[in-house]
């Protein structure tokens, strides 16, 4: 990324870019200075990123290179969809380096779209948990001594 502020994509990344939707690149680097609250860094859903991998966990040395858009991020693991298409799960013991390419999303407080996607998932889950709480045998015999 450059730091002037021009975003130019490598041409791995290019087609993935294409398939989002092509979103608006500028505006969007991390911001490491200046007050608290107006820092936006760190890796976000949806980056572009470049991760390497510890060499000696791989038969062919090439593997440990993985190019590709950021989907997840978990305590032991990243989730990175591949210029083909194809999901890996990284494990973090295991990396050496990851290279930001290019955020495509706002910083995650500023991101109002996945911030509505997640509040619509709690609602989901939590009609799930009621659903299934509701169909367990024996659940209601709490208030009940014996």
């Amino acid at each position: 990324m450059a730091k002037k502020g021009k975003v130019t994509l490598p041409d791995w990344a290019k087609p993935m870019w294409k398939d989002m939707g092509s979103p608006d690149l500028e505006g969007l680097a991390p911001v490491h200075n200046g007050d608290l609250l107006e820092r936006r860094q760190g890796l976000r859903r949806d980056d572009f990123i470049e991760v390497q991998m510890n060499v000696q966990a791989f038969a062919n040395p090439e593997d440990a290179f993985l190019r590709g858009r950021l989907i997840a991020s978990g305590k032991s693991s990243l989730e990175v969809l591949d210029e083909e298409g194809r999901s890996h799960f990284v494990s973090r013991e295991i990396i050496v380096h990851v290279q930001l390419v290019a955020h495509t999303r706002p910083a995650y407080i500023d991101d109002k779209e996945l911030l509505a996607f997640e509040r619509e998932d709690m609602k989901r889950r939590s009609k799930l948990h009621e659903k299934v709480e509701k169909e367990t045998t024996g659940n209601d015999d709490s208030h009940l001594w014996g």
